[in-house]
């Protein structure tokens, strides 16, 4: 009888315990996997690198936009690139199309963009191809069309301003504070008949200073404009790679491109100086091609048309002229030679005026002036 009882009184509970163990080791492995997948989950939110619209978690690369809300006037939308390294770096800003028809700038970002695989990228970069999306659909050069105003002249802009100052808000914020290095890319509007060049902003900081020396001879432009006089307030910055390094954020701009045309040389200085600049910042693989003799030029002297007409060049881009050496001239509508240009200094053409239209104030040429001390 007690066998009995025994039996019937633990059966069930024997019973119950043979169900309930593997039941209760499922749910574990269950929330196992949850808590794994949460923590994966939280691991790849905290890797991952937005901009705009555009997320890319470690190896990937992610396209978006950058949107500008509508204010006094119209909003826009600004494509915007994230290539998330699969391994730690810095973070690099590339930004092209400021001035929406120097056309070979835009073009050489399209190709770095295709370029850039991020299983070789150590760190992150974001790259906006085109800034002013009106100047380059409507074909105007110089300025934002729908405000007027030149889209690398009012930074670090303003959150309620015209399009143009909204926009540099939003790459102030968005882009500039969050890099480590920046590169602001141009060429040669539709006017403007340009050999390449680049930038070095000396502001007086001698390790800040070493670094954009190094980055301008990593980008492989022989001739470098040294700029000293850049504006040093950073709520008052006006450039793009101004207002980089006004933070302390080490950036150059390069030029290269011609009279609005993409020619293949022009866009391949710039798409391989930007992969000779990444292998300098330990982005890519390889050394850098270093410039070793480059050609310094300490003063840039604009010459400017003091009458409207048609210009006629006498010099091209790139050609080394004398003081005094007469570089082109300006007619009216008849013929008759109404205005001549001279250059006010020895010198290198950066760009001469590559059209015969011609305003008062326009500008004739730019002339590099050599200095062998930097």
């Amino acid at each position: 009888m007690k066998r009995a009882y025994t039996s019937t009184i633990l059966q069930p509970i024997l019973s119950g315990l043979a169900y309930t163990a593997p039941a209760m080791k499922l749910t574990r492995i269950a929330c196992l996997l949850s808590l794994a997948a949460l923590c994966s989950t939280t691991v790849l939110a905290q890797n991952s690198f937005t901009v705009g619209t555009a997320t890319a978690a470690p190896g990937q690369k992610a396209t978006g936009t950058l949107e500008i809300a509508a204010g006094v006037d119209a909003a826009t939308s600004i494509p915007v690139v994230v290539v998330r390294g699969s391994k730690p770096g810095p973070v690099l800003a590339l930004v092209s199309g400021a001035h929406g028809t120097e056309y070979a700038s835009i073009i050489a970002l399209e190709k770095v963009i295709q370029m850039l695989d991020p299983a070789q990228v150590s760190g992150t970069v974001i790259i906006l191809p085109l800034v002013n999306i009106a100047s380059f659909e409507q074909k105007v050069p110089h300025v934002n069309p729908v405000d007027g105003k030149s889209m690398n002249r009012f930074y670090p802009g303003k959150q309620d301003g015209t399009q143009t100052e909204r926009v540099s808000y939003a790459i102030t914020k968005q882009v500039v504070e969050r890099c480590d290095y920046l590169v602001d890319y141009h060429g040669g509007d539709i006017d403007e008949n340009l050999r390449p060049y680049s930038y070095w902003p000396k502001s007086g900081d001698t390790k800040h200073d070493g670094i954009t020396r190094d980055m301008v001879l990593a980008f492989g432009l022989d001739h470098v404009i040294v700029w000293s006089d850049r504006p040093k307030d950073p709520a008052a910055s006006r450039y793009l790679d101004n207002t980089a390094n006004t933070r302390g954020k080490p950036a150059i701009a390069v030029e290269a491109g011609y009279s609005g045309t993409v020619q293949p040389d022009d866009v391949a200085l710039l798409a391989n100086g930007t992969v000779s600049l990444m292998r300098y910042l330990k982005m890519l693989p390889g050394p850098p091609m270093m410039v070793e003799h480059p050609v310094w030029l300490g003063k840039v002297d604009t010459v400017a048309s003091d009458q409207p007409g048609i210009f006629y060049p006498l010099v091209q881009r790139g050609t080394y002229v004398e003081a005094g050496m007469k570089i082109g001239y300006v007619t009216d509508y008849f013929g008759k030679t109404i205005y001549e240009a001279h250059a006010p200094a020895a010198g290198v053409v950066l760009y001469i005026c590559g059209v015969p239209s011609m305003k008062k104030g326009d500008t004739v040429a730019n002339i590099g002036e050599i200095t062998s001390t930097p």
